[in-house]
């Protein structure tokens, strides 16, 4: 089945960017068009307040809704447009009969500014034959309005008049609940103009801004942290496939951050996984060679079992198969427990524990079964440490008492009645030596180093009852613990001895 190729963090990193831009681009774009009608309203709220003021005046005064009436009203309550650039009354029929332009009055008194507006905002003059061309098509508009789009409410008008922006309102005049005409208030409003402008300028430089800040973080993204993190990828698939391929990975080991660590951990796991699997491969072979030999032991035996006659050779040839049948039992029960050992050694927590207290209580133990056996064995445990923190190391109890009885049950089998086994405990600068000497015939092999391997067994009266695992499963529980072991034969003297070098606890 072909692997799915999955997305870089960085490419969803963007992606997940891409798609935030592009809804806030979406939310921005309504919103910016959202700000001038809302705008507008604003302004267009208070053109009904002026129009419903203007309307009290018309009844409370009584004013003549015509030409003279409406010019008189301009001149007695001027003060209601004191905020707008322009008031226009029509009638019924959309003529104009009032407007504050052509009205002979001072204009300042209808216009938020001092002077007359006489040019746009791009700084264009504006003619009176222009101004009067413009007043007629406005006129015109209005009427049109008046006559064809005008029902009961009120009616806004924005737009943009020479470069310069403009909001009218365009609402009926009603007296006694009776329709007298339309007024039409009016000012200018540049002002939204520049404001909607602003909001806009400010939304772009605020979105340039955040994207350069997600580009410069997603350079420093991809360089410190997904480029480190793609070649541990490429070390772990490597390792994986048992590739040849030479990655470097040195240089992150440096790092002293949490990518660091990880990537010296990542290290450390792959190498000990690696030996995992090299220890499970050459074990596996040396367990089938082992189980190889008693097997065919047995196969023979049990074809010669079916051809005999005799009692006796019956007799020896099921002891020969009951032999061998032991053997496989005892290497596939080590075997196995080997393999749970080495499992729950990695699962084990270290603690500060007491090397001489441990010592004593598996010698103890050994007295008494050696005194059950009557077998008459002495072992001397020898202290020669005299500070109390130095028997303290840095392990796991169970698992050092494991390699002190199968130390100790090697030297047993190999020492006569009446000879002694010593344990002597001695300290170093950074370690603690701890060394078993037996008075057994020693080591025959030039290499005593050899008791350490798998299988391997020098004991061929008790063949079945010891598979040549113990000394290898002691060998891995030392260098679990950063120690060390080494075996020797004793100088001047017979007999053998195993040296442990342990770190001491700090």
């Amino acid at each position: 089945m072909k692997q799915k190729k999955s997305a870089s963090i960085l490419k969803k990193f963007l992606l997940f960017n891409l798609t935030v831009f592009s809804v806030l681009g979406l939310f921005t774009i309504i919103y910016l068009e959202a700000i001038q009608p809302n705008l507008v309203k604003e302004r267009t709220i208070n053109h009904k307040v002026i129009i419903s003021n203007t309307t009290d005046n018309f009844e409370r005064l009584s004013i003549d809704y015509s030409k003279e009436g409406i010019r008189t009203f301009l001149l007695s309550a001027r003060f209601l447009f004191q905020s707008l650039d322009r008031v226009q009354f029509y009638d019924l029929s959309g003529n104009l009969i009032g407007d504050t332009n052509i009205l002979d009055l001072d204009q300042s008194v209808f216009s938020r500014s001092e002077f007359i507006i006489e040019e746009t905002l791009d700084g264009e003059s504006i003619t009176p034959e222009i101004q009067e061309k413009r007043e007629e098509e406005e006129k015109d508009n209005v009427k049109i309005i008046i006559l064809n789009q005008y029902v009961d409410e009120p009616i806004t008008l924005a737009e943009t008049i020479k470069n310069n922006f403009f909001v009218s309102t365009l609402s009926k005049v009603k007296i006694d609940n009776k329709d007298i005409g339309f007024i039409v208030v009016s000012e200018q409003a540049n002002d939204i103009v520049i404001a909607v402008k602003e909001r806009k300028a400010f939304i772009i430089r605020t979105m340039i801004a955040v994207a350069i800040v997600i580009l410069i973080f997603s350079m420093f993204l991809n360089k410190y942290i997904l480029k480190p993190i793609g070649l541990l990828v490429k070390f772990s698939d490597a390792i994986k496939k048992k590739s040849n391929q030479n990655i470097d990975i040195k240089k992150i080991f440096a790092r002293d951050d949490e990518i660091g660590k990880l990537t010296l951990s990542i290290d450390e796991m792959t190498k000990d996984l690696q030996q995992r699997t090299n220890r499970a491969e050459t074990f596996s072979n040396d367990l089938a060679h082992e189980i190889r030999n008693p097997l065919a032991s047995l196969k023979s035996a049990s074809e010669l079992l079916d051809k005999t006659t005799k009692k006796i050779e019956s007799e020896k040839l099921l002891k020969i198969i009951n032999h061998d049948v032991e053997r496989i039992e005892r290497l596939i029960t080590d075997y196995s427990q080997m393999l749970k050992d080495e499992a729950s050694l990695s699962r084990e927590k270290m603690n500060k524990v007491n090397l001489i207290e441990i010592i004593n209580s598996v010698v103890e133990d050994f007295k008494l079964d050696l005194i059950n056996q009557n077998k008459q064995i002495e072992i001397l445990v020898v202290d020669k440490i005299n500070s109390k923190s130095g028997h303290h190391i840095f392990g796991i109890s169970n698992r050092l008492e494991q390699v002190i009885a199968n130390l100790l049950d090697n030297s047993i089998s190999f020492s006569q009645n009446n000879q002694t086994i010593e344990i002597t405990l001695e300290e170093t600068s950074n370690n603690v030596l701890m060394s078993i000497k037996d008075e057994g015939p020693g080591f025959s092999e030039t290499s005593p180093q050899k008791i350490f391997k798998r299988f391997y067994s020098n004991r061929p009266k008790s063949f079945g009852k010891h598979s040549g695992l113990g000394l290898n499963i002691v060998k891995n529980i030392v260098e679990l613990h950063k120690g060390t072991i080494a075996a020797s034969n004793r100088l001047n003297t017979k007999g053998a001895q195993v040296e442990v070098l342990l770190p001491k606890y700090s």
